[in-house]
């Protein structure tokens, strides 16, 4: 473990790069292979390969972003902004999750779309407002978790979460 918070340190943008481009394309391609299909690719190869980088440029979209909506909670904080409970402790995960995910997460999954429609050389967006409902229902509690953690293990966590991300983006996309 001291191994990967000490490369997490030195390497922040990349490790969040590199976690998200292997856990989120495996996310992916559980889900092709979920849905019945037989173990195979679902794209072209070449394809695979921009989504692999495409999960990795998310990954540091989502470092950023992580870094810039905890400034932003603070400062709301700090000017009495939010509730005295959500400065510490699981308020404070709580307060970052929920603005993180209204603030930030569309956004990101319409960014991450938009990868994916250029990548496959296709225009599509079905499944994207299903896929926003997520973050009511699903990203906000499994992040209050992420911003419980000690921030080293934040992005781990996270590019973990990206394999059910990977999941349901695909699930809401409608093919």
């Amino acid at each position: 473990m001291h191994t990967y918070i000490t490369w997490v340190q030195g390497n922040p943008l990349t490790s969040a790069a590199i976690q998200f481009a292997i856990l989120g394309t495996l996310g992916e391609l559980l889900l092709f292979w979920l849905k019945g299909k037989k173990l195979a690719l679902p794209c072209k190869f070449w394809q695979l390969l921009g989504k692999v980088l495409a999960w990795a440029l998310l990954g540091i979209v989502i470092k950023y972003g992580f870094t810039g909506m905890k400034g932003f909670t603070q400062a709301l904080l700090d000017h009495d902004l939010l509730p005295a409970f959500m400065a510490t402790g699981i308020g404070w995960a709580l307060a970052v999750s929920v603005l993180t995910n209204l603030f930030f997460g569309p956004q990101m999954m319409f960014f991450h779309r938009l990868e994916d429609n250029l990548i496959l050389r296709e225009w599509n967006l079905a499944g994207l407002p299903r896929a926003w409902w997520t973050l009511i229902w699903f990203w906000i509690p499994a992040h209050t978790v992420t911003f419980s953690l000690p921030t080293d293990y934040q992005i781990g966590l996270a590019a973990v979460w990206s394999v059910v991300l990977g999941m349901v983006t695909g699930w809401a996309k409608k093919t």
